[in-house]
Protein backbone atom coordinates (compact mmCIF):
# COMPACT_ATOMS: atom_id res chain seq x y z
CA UNK A 1 0.00 0.00 0.00
CA UNK A 2 2.73 2.30 0.93
CA UNK A 3 4.79 1.33 -2.20
CA UNK A 4 1.85 1.90 -4.48
CA UNK A 5 1.02 5.16 -2.89
CA UNK A 6 4.64 6.21 -3.32
CA UNK A 7 4.64 5.44 -6.98
CA UNK A 8 1.45 7.20 -7.54
CA UNK A 9 2.66 10.30 -5.74
CA UNK A 10 5.84 10.48 -7.97
CA UNK A 11 3.85 10.39 -11.13
CA UNK A 12 1.67 13.13 -9.89
CA UNK A 13 4.69 15.41 -9.23
CA UNK A 14 6.15 14.78 -12.69
CA UNK A 15 2.91 15.62 -14.36
CA UNK A 16 2.71 18.80 -12.31
CA UNK A 17 6.30 19.82 -13.37
CA UNK A 18 5.59 19.20 -17.07
CA UNK A 19 2.46 21.17 -16.72
CA UNK A 20 4.37 24.09 -15.12
CA UNK A 21 7.02 24.04 -17.98
CA UNK A 22 4.37 24.23 -20.58
CA UNK A 23 2.94 27.26 -18.88
CA UNK A 24 6.40 29.35 -18.73
CA UNK A 25 6.15 32.64 -20.67
CA UNK A 26 8.11 32.94 -24.01
CA UNK A 27 10.10 36.04 -23.04
CA UNK A 28 11.83 34.08 -20.32
CA UNK A 29 13.05 31.60 -22.93
CA UNK A 30 14.44 34.49 -25.09
CA UNK A 31 16.23 35.98 -22.09
CA UNK A 32 17.87 32.66 -21.24
CA UNK A 33 19.09 32.27 -24.85
CA UNK A 34 20.70 35.73 -24.85
CA UNK A 35 22.51 35.01 -21.57
CA UNK A 36 23.88 31.77 -23.00
CA UNK A 37 25.11 33.49 -26.20
CA UNK A 38 26.85 36.31 -24.29
CA UNK A 39 28.49 33.81 -21.98
CA UNK A 40 29.80 31.83 -24.93
CA UNK A 41 31.31 34.97 -26.54
CA UNK A 42 33.04 36.00 -23.31
CA UNK A 43 34.53 32.54 -22.98
CA UNK A 44 35.96 32.59 -26.52
CA UNK A 45 37.42 36.14 -26.10
CA UNK A 46 39.07 35.27 -22.82
CA UNK A 47 40.61 32.15 -24.34
CA UNK A 48 42.12 34.11 -27.27
CA UNK A 49 43.68 36.72 -24.96
CA UNK A 50 45.36 34.03 -22.92
CA UNK A 51 46.81 32.48 -26.09
CA UNK A 52 48.15 35.90 -27.30
CA UNK A 53 49.95 36.80 -24.07
CA UNK A 54 51.15 33.33 -23.23
CA UNK A 55 54.94 33.36 -22.43
CA UNK A 56 57.26 31.48 -24.84
CA UNK A 57 57.42 27.80 -24.16
CA UNK A 58 60.89 26.47 -23.43
CA UNK A 59 61.54 23.17 -25.07
CA UNK A 60 64.66 21.25 -24.12
CA UNK A 61 64.97 19.98 -27.65
CA UNK A 62 64.65 23.30 -29.47
CA UNK A 63 66.07 26.82 -29.32
CA UNK A 64 64.48 29.40 -27.08
CA UNK A 65 62.02 31.56 -28.99
CA UNK A 66 62.71 35.23 -28.18
CA UNK A 67 60.41 38.10 -28.80
CA UNK A 68 62.22 40.37 -31.36
CA UNK A 69 63.27 43.81 -30.15
CA UNK A 70 62.50 46.96 -32.09
CA UNK A 71 65.65 48.36 -33.72
CA UNK A 72 66.68 51.94 -32.95
CA UNK A 73 68.41 54.59 -35.01
CA UNK A 74 71.89 54.58 -33.52
CA UNK A 75 72.77 57.95 -35.05
CA UNK A 76 69.90 59.51 -33.16
CA UNK A 77 71.14 57.76 -30.04
CA UNK A 78 74.53 59.44 -30.41
CA UNK A 79 72.89 62.84 -30.86
CA UNK A 80 70.60 62.48 -27.89
CA UNK A 81 71.94 64.22 -24.80
CA UNK A 82 70.23 61.72 -22.49
CA UNK A 83 71.41 58.49 -24.14
CA UNK A 84 74.16 56.33 -22.66
CA UNK A 85 75.78 56.10 -26.09
CA UNK A 86 76.28 59.87 -26.10
CA UNK A 87 77.78 59.77 -22.59
CA UNK A 88 80.18 57.03 -23.67
CA UNK A 89 81.31 59.04 -26.71
CA UNK A 90 81.88 62.19 -24.64
CA UNK A 91 83.87 60.28 -22.02
CA UNK A 92 85.90 58.53 -24.70
CA UNK A 93 86.79 61.82 -26.45
CA UNK A 94 88.03 63.34 -23.20
CA UNK A 95 89.94 60.16 -22.37
CA UNK A 96 91.74 60.27 -25.73
CA UNK A 97 93.01 63.76 -24.94
CA UNK A 98 94.33 62.58 -21.58
CA UNK A 99 96.07 59.62 -23.25
CA UNK A 100 98.18 62.11 -25.23
CA UNK A 101 98.90 64.16 -22.11
CA UNK A 102 99.82 61.09 -20.07
CA UNK A 103 102.22 59.86 -22.76
CA UNK A 104 103.88 63.26 -22.94
CA UNK A 105 104.38 63.26 -19.16
CA UNK A 106 105.79 59.73 -19.25
CA UNK A 107 102.84 58.22 -17.33
CA UNK A 108 102.56 55.13 -19.50
CA UNK A 109 100.52 53.17 -16.94
CA UNK A 110 97.74 55.76 -16.95
CA UNK A 111 97.89 55.98 -20.73
CA UNK A 112 97.54 52.19 -20.97
CA UNK A 113 94.57 52.10 -18.58
CA UNK A 114 92.80 54.89 -20.45
CA UNK A 115 93.45 53.18 -23.80
CA UNK A 116 92.06 49.92 -22.44
CA UNK A 117 88.81 51.57 -21.37
CA UNK A 118 88.60 53.44 -24.66
CA UNK A 119 88.75 50.10 -26.48
CA UNK A 120 85.99 48.71 -24.26
CA UNK A 121 83.90 51.77 -24.99
CA UNK A 122 84.48 51.42 -28.72
CA UNK A 123 83.57 47.74 -28.59
CA UNK A 124 80.27 48.44 -26.81
CA UNK A 125 79.36 51.24 -29.22
CA UNK A 126 80.21 49.02 -32.16
CA UNK A 127 77.94 46.25 -30.89
CA UNK A 128 75.11 48.72 -30.40
CA UNK A 129 75.52 50.12 -33.89
CA UNK A 130 75.67 46.67 -35.51
CA UNK A 131 72.67 45.31 -33.62
CA UNK A 132 70.69 48.53 -33.90
CA UNK A 133 69.85 48.69 -30.21
CA UNK A 134 70.20 51.29 -27.50
CA UNK A 135 72.98 51.00 -24.93
CA UNK A 136 71.50 50.10 -21.58
CA UNK A 137 72.46 51.50 -18.21
CA UNK A 138 73.77 48.14 -17.02
CA UNK A 139 76.13 47.98 -20.03
CA UNK A 140 77.32 51.58 -19.95
CA UNK A 141 77.63 52.20 -16.21
CA UNK A 142 80.78 50.10 -15.54
CA UNK A 143 82.72 51.67 -18.39
CA UNK A 144 81.57 55.22 -17.61
CA UNK A 145 82.50 54.74 -13.95
CA UNK A 146 85.97 53.42 -14.74
CA UNK A 147 86.61 56.19 -17.27
CA UNK A 148 85.42 58.81 -14.79
CA UNK A 149 87.84 57.50 -12.14
CA UNK A 150 90.74 57.50 -14.61
CA UNK A 151 89.91 61.01 -15.86
CA UNK A 152 89.76 62.23 -12.24
CA UNK A 153 93.13 60.54 -11.70
CA UNK A 154 94.53 62.37 -14.73
CA UNK A 155 93.19 65.68 -13.49
CA UNK A 156 94.68 64.97 -10.08
CA UNK A 157 98.03 64.58 -11.84
CA UNK A 158 97.73 68.24 -12.94
CA UNK A 159 96.36 67.37 -16.37
CA UNK A 160 93.63 69.95 -15.87
CA UNK A 161 91.52 71.60 -18.56
CA UNK A 162 93.80 74.59 -19.05
CA UNK A 163 96.82 72.30 -19.48
CA UNK A 164 94.82 70.18 -21.87
CA UNK A 165 93.79 73.16 -23.99
CA UNK A 166 97.34 74.54 -24.18
CA UNK A 167 98.79 71.13 -25.03
CA UNK A 168 96.21 70.38 -27.68
CA UNK A 169 96.70 73.83 -29.17
CA UNK A 170 100.43 73.23 -29.37
CA UNK A 171 99.76 69.89 -31.02
CA UNK A 172 97.46 71.53 -33.56
CA UNK A 173 100.04 74.20 -34.36
CA UNK A 174 102.77 71.60 -34.70
CA UNK A 175 100.62 69.52 -37.08
CA UNK A 176 99.79 72.62 -39.10
CA UNK A 177 103.49 73.46 -39.43
CA UNK A 178 104.22 69.89 -40.50
CA UNK A 179 101.46 70.06 -43.09
CA UNK A 180 102.80 73.33 -44.48
CA UNK A 181 106.32 71.93 -44.62
CA UNK A 182 105.04 68.80 -46.38
CA UNK A 183 103.17 70.90 -48.95
CA UNK A 184 106.24 73.03 -49.64
CA UNK A 185 108.46 69.96 -49.84
CA UNK A 186 106.00 68.22 -52.17
CA UNK A 187 105.87 71.29 -54.41
CA UNK A 188 109.66 71.51 -54.51
CA UNK A 189 110.04 67.82 -55.31
CA UNK A 190 107.34 68.06 -57.98
CA UNK A 191 108.99 71.14 -59.48
CA UNK A 192 112.36 69.42 -59.39
CA UNK A 193 110.91 66.41 -61.19
CA UNK A 194 109.25 68.66 -63.77
CA UNK A 195 112.47 70.59 -64.41
CA UNK A 196 114.66 67.50 -64.62
CA UNK A 197 115.58 65.98 -67.96
CA UNK A 198 114.61 62.28 -68.05
CA UNK A 199 117.36 59.78 -68.65
CA UNK A 200 115.74 58.36 -71.79
CA UNK A 201 115.43 61.80 -73.39
CA UNK A 202 119.04 62.58 -72.51
CA UNK A 203 120.04 59.26 -74.08
CA UNK A 204 118.23 60.17 -77.31
CA UNK A 205 119.89 63.61 -77.40
CA UNK A 206 123.35 62.11 -76.92
CA UNK A 207 122.90 59.51 -79.66
CA UNK A 208 121.58 62.07 -82.13
CA UNK A 209 124.38 64.51 -81.30
CA UNK A 210 126.97 61.78 -81.86
CA UNK A 211 125.47 61.09 -85.28
CA UNK A 212 125.46 64.81 -86.09
CA UNK A 213 129.16 65.08 -85.28
CA UNK A 214 130.01 61.79 -86.99
CA UNK A 215 128.19 62.44 -90.26
CA UNK A 216 129.09 65.69 -92.10
CA UNK A 217 126.29 65.05 -94.62
CA UNK A 218 123.74 66.06 -92.00
CA UNK A 219 125.36 69.46 -91.62
CA UNK A 220 125.47 70.05 -95.37
CA UNK A 221 121.82 69.02 -95.78
CA UNK A 222 120.87 71.34 -92.96
CA UNK A 223 122.51 74.26 -94.73
CA UNK A 224 120.79 73.38 -98.00
CA UNK A 225 117.37 73.40 -96.32
CA UNK A 226 117.98 76.95 -95.15
CA UNK A 227 117.75 78.14 -98.77
CA UNK A 228 114.38 76.53 -99.48
CA UNK A 229 111.81 78.96 -100.90
CA UNK A 230 109.11 77.11 -98.96
CA UNK A 231 110.37 78.77 -95.78
CA UNK A 232 109.13 82.20 -96.96
CA UNK A 233 106.13 81.14 -99.06
CA UNK A 234 103.00 82.75 -97.59
CA UNK A 235 100.80 80.40 -99.60
CA UNK A 236 101.88 77.57 -97.26
CA UNK A 237 100.93 77.02 -93.62
CA UNK A 238 103.69 78.01 -91.21
CA UNK A 239 104.13 76.81 -87.63
CA UNK A 240 106.82 77.76 -85.10
CA UNK A 241 108.06 75.74 -82.13
CA UNK A 242 110.72 76.88 -79.62
CA UNK A 243 112.09 73.95 -77.61
CA UNK A 244 115.12 72.01 -76.40
CA UNK A 245 113.18 68.73 -76.17
CA UNK A 246 113.72 66.64 -79.30
CA UNK A 247 111.09 63.99 -78.60
CA UNK A 248 108.43 66.49 -77.53
CA UNK A 249 109.02 68.61 -80.63
CA UNK A 250 108.81 65.48 -82.76
CA UNK A 251 105.42 64.63 -81.25
CA UNK A 252 104.10 68.13 -82.00
CA UNK A 253 105.23 67.93 -85.63
CA UNK A 254 104.10 64.33 -86.09
CA UNK A 255 100.64 64.91 -84.60
CA UNK A 256 100.17 68.05 -86.70
CA UNK A 257 101.02 66.43 -90.04
CA UNK A 258 99.16 63.20 -89.16
CA UNK A 259 95.90 65.13 -88.79
CA UNK A 260 96.42 67.54 -91.70
CA UNK A 261 94.54 67.08 -94.96
CA UNK A 262 97.57 68.24 -96.97
CA UNK A 263 100.73 67.70 -94.87
CA UNK A 264 103.00 68.65 -97.78
CA UNK A 265 101.77 72.24 -97.43
CA UNK A 266 102.99 72.53 -93.83
CA UNK A 267 106.23 74.27 -92.84
CA UNK A 268 107.69 74.09 -89.33
CA UNK A 269 110.20 76.61 -87.97
CA UNK A 270 111.95 75.05 -84.96
CA UNK A 271 114.35 77.07 -82.79
CA UNK A 272 116.48 75.40 -80.12
CA UNK A 273 119.62 76.15 -78.10
CA UNK A 274 123.24 75.43 -78.96
CA UNK A 275 123.40 72.21 -76.90
CA UNK A 276 120.45 70.55 -78.62
CA UNK A 277 120.87 72.01 -82.12
CA UNK A 278 122.80 69.02 -83.52
CA UNK A 279 120.39 66.46 -82.06
CA UNK A 280 117.28 68.40 -83.19
CA UNK A 281 118.66 68.89 -86.71
CA UNK A 282 119.66 65.23 -87.04
CA UNK A 283 116.25 63.96 -85.92
CA UNK A 284 114.34 65.93 -88.55
CA UNK A 285 116.88 65.06 -91.25
CA UNK A 286 116.75 61.29 -90.73
CA UNK A 287 112.96 61.10 -90.33
CA UNK A 288 110.28 61.95 -92.86
CA UNK A 289 107.10 63.62 -91.63
CA UNK A 290 104.77 63.02 -94.58
CA UNK A 291 106.55 65.46 -96.87
CA UNK A 292 106.33 68.56 -94.70
CA UNK A 293 109.25 70.99 -94.36
CA UNK A 294 111.08 71.37 -91.04
CA UNK A 295 113.65 74.12 -90.50
CA UNK A 296 115.84 73.93 -87.38
CA UNK A 297 117.71 77.02 -86.20
CA UNK A 298 119.89 77.86 -83.21
CA UNK A 299 119.03 80.77 -80.95
CA UNK A 300 122.64 81.92 -81.09
CA UNK A 301 122.07 82.92 -84.72
CA UNK A 302 119.94 85.86 -83.63
CA UNK A 303 122.58 88.51 -83.13
CA UNK A 304 119.90 91.16 -82.64
CA UNK A 305 118.81 89.38 -79.44
CA UNK A 306 121.27 91.08 -77.07
CA UNK A 307 121.38 93.14 -73.87
CA UNK A 308 121.06 96.42 -75.71
CA UNK A 309 117.84 95.48 -77.50
CA UNK A 310 116.17 93.07 -75.05
CA UNK A 311 115.41 93.95 -71.41
CA UNK A 312 115.17 90.24 -70.63
CA UNK A 313 118.69 89.53 -71.87
CA UNK A 314 119.94 92.50 -69.88
CA UNK A 315 118.15 91.34 -66.73
CA UNK A 316 119.49 87.82 -67.11
CA UNK A 317 123.03 89.15 -67.03
CA UNK A 318 122.43 90.75 -63.64
CA UNK A 319 123.62 88.83 -60.57
CA UNK A 320 120.38 89.42 -58.67
CA UNK A 321 118.27 87.82 -61.40
CA UNK A 322 120.62 84.87 -61.68
CA UNK A 323 120.49 84.32 -57.94
CA UNK A 324 116.68 84.52 -57.94
CA UNK A 325 116.23 81.84 -60.59
CA UNK A 326 119.37 79.73 -60.57
CA UNK A 327 120.64 79.64 -56.97
CA UNK A 328 120.27 76.37 -55.09
CA UNK A 329 118.84 78.10 -52.05
CA UNK A 330 116.82 81.22 -51.48
CA UNK A 331 117.10 84.00 -48.97
CA UNK A 332 113.35 84.34 -48.97
CA UNK A 333 111.77 81.48 -47.03
CA UNK A 334 108.30 82.41 -48.23
CA UNK A 335 109.14 82.07 -51.89
CA UNK A 336 106.91 79.92 -54.06
CA UNK A 337 108.95 77.30 -55.86
CA UNK A 338 106.94 77.43 -59.06
CA UNK A 339 107.72 81.12 -59.51
CA UNK A 340 111.47 80.48 -59.34
CA UNK A 341 111.52 78.05 -62.24
CA UNK A 342 114.43 79.02 -64.54
CA UNK A 343 112.25 77.99 -67.49
CA UNK A 344 110.23 81.16 -66.97
CA UNK A 345 113.23 83.28 -67.98
CA UNK A 346 114.53 80.91 -70.64
CA UNK A 347 115.24 82.82 -73.83
CA UNK A 348 113.63 79.99 -75.77
CA UNK A 349 110.46 80.53 -73.79
CA UNK A 350 110.47 84.26 -74.50
CA UNK A 351 111.15 83.92 -78.24
CA UNK A 352 107.39 83.99 -78.87
CA UNK A 353 107.58 87.77 -78.39
CA UNK A 354 110.10 88.03 -81.27
CA UNK A 355 108.32 86.01 -83.96
CA UNK A 356 108.21 88.90 -86.51
CA UNK A 357 111.99 89.30 -86.18
CA UNK A 358 112.59 85.54 -86.50
CA UNK A 359 110.24 85.21 -89.50
CA UNK A 360 110.39 88.63 -91.16
CA UNK A 361 108.89 87.50 -94.50
CA UNK A 362 105.78 85.77 -93.17
CA UNK A 363 102.31 87.19 -92.70
CA UNK A 364 100.61 84.55 -90.51
CA UNK A 365 101.98 81.83 -88.29
CA UNK A 366 100.65 79.37 -85.71
CA UNK A 367 102.65 79.11 -82.50
CA UNK A 368 102.73 75.70 -80.76
CA UNK A 369 104.24 74.84 -77.37
CA UNK A 370 106.25 71.63 -77.14
CA UNK A 371 103.81 70.10 -74.63
CA UNK A 372 100.79 69.98 -76.95
CA UNK A 373 99.32 67.26 -79.14
CA UNK A 374 97.38 68.16 -82.29
CA UNK A 375 94.23 66.13 -83.03
CA UNK A 376 92.59 68.07 -85.89
CA UNK A 377 93.61 69.83 -89.08
CA UNK A 378 95.02 73.22 -88.01
CA UNK A 379 95.15 74.75 -91.48
CA UNK A 380 91.62 76.08 -90.88
CA UNK A 381 93.10 78.46 -88.30
CA UNK A 382 94.68 80.48 -91.08
CA UNK A 383 91.25 81.36 -92.50
CA UNK A 384 89.88 82.73 -89.20
CA UNK A 385 89.25 86.47 -89.32
CA UNK A 386 91.13 88.20 -86.49
CA UNK A 387 89.46 91.60 -87.15
CA UNK A 388 92.71 93.53 -87.00
CA UNK A 389 93.89 91.86 -83.79
CA UNK A 390 97.38 90.45 -83.39
CA UNK A 391 96.68 87.12 -81.72
CA UNK A 392 93.92 84.53 -81.73
CA UNK A 393 93.68 82.65 -78.43
CA UNK A 394 91.25 80.58 -76.37
CA UNK A 395 89.97 82.52 -73.37
CA UNK A 396 90.12 80.90 -69.93
CA UNK A 397 87.33 82.69 -68.09
CA UNK A 398 85.53 79.37 -67.71
CA UNK A 399 88.63 77.71 -66.27
CA UNK A 400 90.22 78.11 -62.85
CA UNK A 401 92.62 80.76 -64.17
CA UNK A 402 89.93 83.40 -64.73
CA UNK A 403 90.80 87.04 -65.30
CA UNK A 404 93.68 89.53 -65.39
CA UNK A 405 93.37 90.16 -61.66
CA UNK A 406 94.62 86.60 -61.12
CA UNK A 407 98.01 87.31 -62.67
CA UNK A 408 98.82 90.99 -62.15
CA UNK A 409 99.39 93.23 -59.14
CA UNK A 410 96.54 95.73 -59.39
CA UNK A 411 97.65 97.48 -56.24
CA UNK A 412 100.44 98.95 -58.37
CA UNK A 413 99.35 102.20 -60.08
CA UNK A 414 101.11 101.31 -63.34
CA UNK A 415 98.78 98.32 -63.72
CA UNK A 416 95.58 99.71 -62.20
CA UNK A 417 95.70 102.91 -64.29
CA UNK A 418 95.97 101.11 -67.64
CA UNK A 419 94.42 97.65 -67.32
CA UNK A 420 90.89 96.46 -66.51
CA UNK A 421 91.20 93.71 -63.85
CA UNK A 422 88.02 92.01 -65.12
CA UNK A 423 89.41 91.42 -68.60
CA UNK A 424 89.18 87.77 -69.55
CA UNK A 425 92.47 85.89 -69.52
CA UNK A 426 93.64 83.61 -72.30
CA UNK A 427 96.24 80.91 -72.85
CA UNK A 428 99.51 80.44 -74.71
CA UNK A 429 100.25 77.04 -76.26
CA UNK A 430 98.28 77.19 -79.51
CA UNK A 431 97.91 80.67 -81.01
CA UNK A 432 97.46 82.15 -84.45
CA UNK A 433 99.45 85.37 -85.04
CA UNK A 434 98.79 88.01 -87.68
CA UNK A 435 102.34 89.29 -88.15
CA UNK A 436 101.21 92.25 -90.26
CA UNK A 437 98.98 93.46 -87.42
CA UNK A 438 101.82 92.69 -84.97
CA UNK A 439 104.25 94.94 -86.79
CA UNK A 440 101.62 97.65 -87.09
CA UNK A 441 100.90 97.55 -83.33
CA UNK A 442 104.64 97.31 -82.57
CA UNK A 443 103.82 94.59 -80.03
CA UNK A 444 107.45 93.64 -79.39
CA UNK A 445 108.14 97.20 -78.18
CA UNK A 446 105.14 96.85 -75.83
CA UNK A 447 106.69 93.68 -74.49
CA UNK A 448 109.98 95.50 -73.87
CA UNK A 449 108.12 98.30 -72.09
CA UNK A 450 106.40 95.96 -69.67
CA UNK A 451 109.59 93.98 -69.03
CA UNK A 452 111.33 97.24 -68.10
CA UNK A 453 108.48 98.23 -65.80
CA UNK A 454 108.68 94.86 -64.06
CA UNK A 455 112.43 94.88 -63.46
CA UNK A 456 111.74 94.85 -59.70
CA UNK A 457 109.08 92.08 -60.09
CA UNK A 458 106.36 94.27 -58.57
CA UNK A 459 103.89 94.11 -61.47
CA UNK A 460 103.93 90.32 -61.68
CA UNK A 461 106.18 87.78 -60.05
CA UNK A 462 107.38 85.86 -63.07
CA UNK A 463 106.21 83.79 -66.00
CA UNK A 464 105.42 84.17 -69.65
CA UNK A 465 101.64 84.61 -69.53
CA UNK A 466 101.48 87.88 -67.50
CA UNK A 467 103.88 89.48 -69.97
CA UNK A 468 101.70 88.23 -72.83
CA UNK A 469 98.48 89.50 -71.23
CA UNK A 470 99.96 92.98 -71.01
CA UNK A 471 101.72 92.95 -74.40
CA UNK A 472 98.59 91.89 -76.31
CA UNK A 473 96.06 93.73 -74.13
CA UNK A 474 93.19 94.76 -76.41
CA UNK A 475 94.75 92.88 -79.35
CA UNK A 476 93.26 89.40 -78.76
CA UNK A 477 90.65 87.66 -80.90
CA UNK A 478 88.83 84.96 -78.87
CA UNK A 479 88.76 81.49 -80.42
CA UNK A 480 86.33 78.63 -79.86
CA UNK A 481 87.52 76.72 -76.81
CA UNK A 482 87.58 73.47 -78.76
CA UNK A 483 90.65 74.73 -80.58
CA UNK A 484 92.75 74.46 -77.42
CA UNK A 485 91.89 72.32 -74.36
CA UNK A 486 94.14 72.92 -71.36
CA UNK A 487 94.96 71.12 -68.14
CA UNK A 488 96.23 67.67 -69.11
CA UNK A 489 99.36 68.30 -67.05
CA UNK A 490 97.55 68.81 -63.74
CA UNK A 491 93.78 68.19 -63.96
CA UNK A 492 92.68 64.54 -63.67
CA UNK A 493 88.97 65.24 -64.24
CA UNK A 494 88.74 66.68 -67.75
CA UNK A 495 85.68 65.49 -69.64
CA UNK A 496 86.59 62.82 -72.21
CA UNK A 497 84.16 64.32 -74.71
CA UNK A 498 85.93 67.68 -74.48
CA UNK A 499 89.30 66.02 -75.08
CA UNK A 500 87.98 64.11 -78.09
CA UNK A 501 86.52 67.27 -79.64
CA UNK A 502 89.69 69.35 -79.09
CA UNK A 503 91.87 70.37 -82.00
CA UNK A 504 94.83 70.70 -79.62
CA UNK A 505 95.28 69.28 -76.12
CA UNK A 506 97.80 70.96 -73.87
CA UNK A 507 99.77 69.27 -71.08
CA UNK A 508 100.35 72.53 -69.23
CA UNK A 509 101.43 71.91 -65.64
CA UNK A 510 104.18 69.85 -64.06
CA UNK A 511 102.88 66.42 -65.11
CA UNK A 512 104.35 66.38 -68.61
CA UNK A 513 103.58 63.29 -70.70
CA UNK A 514 107.27 62.36 -71.08
CA UNK A 515 107.77 62.24 -67.28
CA UNK A 516 107.04 59.37 -64.91
CA UNK A 517 104.72 61.63 -62.92
CA UNK A 518 102.47 62.13 -65.98
CA UNK A 519 98.73 61.57 -65.54
CA UNK A 520 98.31 58.04 -66.89
CA UNK A 521 94.79 58.72 -68.13
CA UNK A 522 96.06 61.20 -70.76
CA UNK A 523 99.49 59.78 -71.52
CA UNK A 524 98.34 57.52 -74.36
CA UNK A 525 97.33 60.56 -76.44
CA UNK A 526 100.94 61.73 -76.49
CA UNK A 527 102.52 58.27 -76.80
CA UNK A 528 100.70 57.33 -80.00
CA UNK A 529 102.70 60.01 -81.85
CA UNK A 530 106.09 58.87 -80.50
CA UNK A 531 108.14 57.18 -83.23
CA UNK A 532 108.82 54.06 -81.17
CA UNK A 533 109.96 52.17 -84.28
CA UNK A 534 113.12 54.24 -84.53
CA UNK A 535 116.10 52.27 -83.12
CA UNK A 536 117.40 55.21 -81.07
CA UNK A 537 114.00 55.76 -79.45
CA UNK A 538 113.46 52.06 -78.83
CA UNK A 539 116.90 51.66 -77.28
CA UNK A 540 116.64 54.74 -75.06
CA UNK A 541 113.08 54.04 -73.91
CA UNK A 542 114.22 50.71 -72.46
CA UNK A 543 116.64 52.44 -70.10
Amino acid sequence: MLRGTGYGGGDARRRALRSSRRHLPGWIWWLLGIFLLVGLMLFVLHHNQKEQFRPPVVDNGSAIQEVPREKVNFSEELLSSTSFARQLVDQMTLAKAYVILAKEQGNLQLAWELSSQIRNCQRLLSEGAVNGRAITKDEAHPIISRLARLIYKAQDSHYDISTTIVTLKNHALALEERAKAAIVQSAEFGQLAAESFPKNLHCLTVKLTEEWLRNPKHRSHSEENRNSTRLVDNNLYHFCIFSDNVLATSVVVNSTVSNANHPQQLVFHVVTDRIHFGAMSTWFLINDFKGCTVEVRCIDEFSWLNASSSPLVRQLSEAETQGYYYSAGSKNPERETKFHNPKFVSLLNHLRFYIPQILPNLEKVVFLDDDVVVQKDLTQLFSIELHGNVIGAVETCLESFHRYSKYLNFSHPTISSKIDPHTCGWAFGMNIFDLIAWRKANATSLYHYWQEQNSDLLLWRTGILPAGLLTFYGLVEPLDRRWHVLGLGYDVDIDDRLIESAAVVHYNGNMKPWLKLAIRRYKYIWERYVNISHPYVRECMLQ
